[in-house]
């Protein structure tokens, strides 16, 4: 109906000062999820509907709150942004792949000269290997608690006990794209958000490895960058034109703790020195080619 329509528009028109308003009102209540309430009630006055204003937080506890429009906007921005341009850049790969499948290129392991390989399918590998994060990421849910106070809906039955609230809150939480977690606690149980994030993490990894790996092919000139017109490859000298994309994906997607991370402000930072070889140790091993031992 048209009133629901103005209820959800109270999100879908959501403007910076309303954001500023919740602020307002959350310097007063303390607290997040209240402020978010209140300020909803709000619009519930101007609609003339305030007689159902007590059911915006009817049975709920914060993390009902929480633990589904946190997963629902992670879930929106993997679908809708991530997950696209991620496929984007899988096809690109598998297109070099494809391209180079018979340029032939000798391979290294530990830095030294080994067997010889394929241009195509040193590109397929990375490929595969995302192909593979893909399937598994695609293969998990997007979890959401959503069962009041301790979990267990107590003051939902209490209030209307000839409903069946399980029911009414695994059809909710479905209708929202989620897959609610029963039973609870509190909160939700936040073991598959790590399943996410961690499939995550490997995709982040298998990037890093790419953008080392092409780095490392630049360096020892197998490849050649394109220098676009106006462009300056070093700010001293102008033979060089320094593989600064693979340098930034690779800051991008590297997962350090913060005490370790450089900021690129820094006059110091210097994620890769000129003057300093490729150090070989067992994470970078892999950018050589073929990681075997022989």
């Amino acid at each position: 109906s048209s009133r629901f329509e103005a209820l959800r528009d109270i999100y879908r028109n959501m403007t910076p000062e309303d954001a500023a308003k919740v602020k307002e009102i959350e310097k007063v209540t303390n607290h997040d999820v209240k402020a978010v309430e209140y300020f909803i009630k709000d619009r519930f006055k101007e609609m003339d509907i305030m007689k159902w204003g007590e059911f915006v937080h009817f049975g709920l506890t914060s993390q009902d709150i929480n633990n589904t429009s946190v997963p629902l906007s992670f879930k929106e921005a993997i679908e809708e942004s991530f997950m696209p341009l991620l496929k984007e850049v899988l096809g690109t790969i598998k297109g070099m792949a494809a391209e180079w499948a018979e340029i032939p290129m000798l391979a290294k392991t530990h830095g030294q000269p080994a067997s010889p390989t394929r241009v195509g399918k040193e590109f397929n590998v990375f490929a595969v290997r995302l192909e593979e994060q893909i399937r598994q990421f695609e293969q998990l849910t997007y979890p959401a608690k959503f069962g009041g106070a301790t979990g267990n809906m107590n003051a939902h039955k209490v209030a209307y006990p000839g409903i069946d609230w399980i029911t009414f809150g695994n059809n909710f939480v479905a209708s929202l794209g989620l897959k609610r977690s029963f039973p609870t606690t509190q909160i939700e149980h936040y073991d598959n958000l790590a399943s996410l994030f961690d499939c995550l993490r490997r995709i982040n990894t298998i990037l890093i490895d790419f953008a080392r790996d092409i780095w490392t092919y630049i360096s020892m000139e197998y490849f050649r960058q394109k220098v676009k017109a106006g462009e300056v490859g070093s700010s001293a000298m102008p033979h060089k034109v320094n593989p600064i994309d693979f340098e930034n994906g690779y800051v991008a997607f590297e997962d350090l703790p913060d005490d370790k991370k450089k900021d690129p402000d820094d006059e110091d930072f210097d994620e890769f020195d000129d003057d300093d070889p490729v150090e070989e140790d067992d994470e970078t091993e892999e950018i050589y080619g073929e990681d075997d031992e022989e």
